[in-house]
């Protein structure tokens, strides 16, 4: 009998006064329960998935000592043959994590490639509730929440991405849609300069930055507010943080 894949959320990034309580603030206790419960995870970063066991452990006992723990790793250098190595101790009757580097996992992440094989597989597969930058930021964006699209990493060419975003923005217009992208974060100011010489000046832009952390900021304007800020330097703290950018034309 085949083992169960439970898809584990993680916190969406690490403040030095984050500690063990303040998890239960951002993943509820039982998922944490589970998580300390299994002896065999999939993560992209083994290092900081060790890590955020060892902060889950003062609330919930791991399984077995922190060292003994399997952690194997699934990122975007994964080649797709090793997918069936990852899954085999689930398919061999063992339970399985797969643990996103932040947020929760086959959302914008690697780990969704490992959930398709499983469902070939015919495994069970277990989601757990946990933080979500993507539905965090539509959440506090106040742009259409009935209509909204991920996608992604943009074009880093200039040229590509300007095309990029100017097809976005009909579509958002056409489709009265929210378009959702992120970026490397010590390139969110080149986007969002991107973002202001492409779009028209009552289109919505909403930055939503550091989501759950103590530095959260969330700001929706228009792209001729977002301007005036710019010119005035008056932007939000955003350099090298996680941000979720998101827009929807008028």
């Amino acid at each position: 009998m085949y083992g169960t894949l439970f898809l584990l959320p993680n916190v969406l990034g690490y403040s030095e006064d984050l500690g063990s309580e303040q998890l239960l603030s951002m993943i509820p206790a039982k998922v944490l329960a589970i998580t300390a419960g299994l002896d065999y995870l999939i993560a992209e970063n083994a290092k900081t998935t060790r890590s955020f066991l060892k902060r889950i452990s003062p609330l919930y006992p791991l399984c077995k000592p922190l060292q003994e723990i399997r952690i194997a790793e699934l990122n975007v250098n994964t080649a797709p043959s090793m997918l069936p190595d990852l899954l085999a101790p689930i398919l061999s009757g063992q339970n399985g994590g797969l643990i996103s580097e932040a947020g929760v996992p086959a959302v914008a992440d690697p780990g969704a490639n490992l959930v398709r094989l499983a469902h070939q597989e015919k495994v069970s597969i277990k989601p757990l509730v946990g933080p979500s930058s993507i539905l965090l930021a539509v959440m506090a964006g106040g742009l259409n929440g009935q209509s909204f699209a991920f996608n992604g990493y943009l074009p880093t060419d200039a040229q590509k991405r300007i095309k990029q975003i100017k097809m976005l923005e009909e579509r958002s217009r056409n489709e009265k849609q929210t378009q959702l992208f992120i970026e490397t974060p010590y390139r969110n100011q080149a986007l969002l300069e991107s973002l202001l010489s492409v779009c028209r000046n009552d289109t919505l832009i909403s930055l939503a930055t550091d989501l759950t952390l103590p530095g959260e900021s969330v700001e929706t304007l228009a792209a001729s507010q977002w301007k005036k800020r710019l010119n005035e330097n008056k932007m939000p703290d955003f350099h090298k943080k996680p941000t979720v950018f998101s827009f929807l034309a008028a």
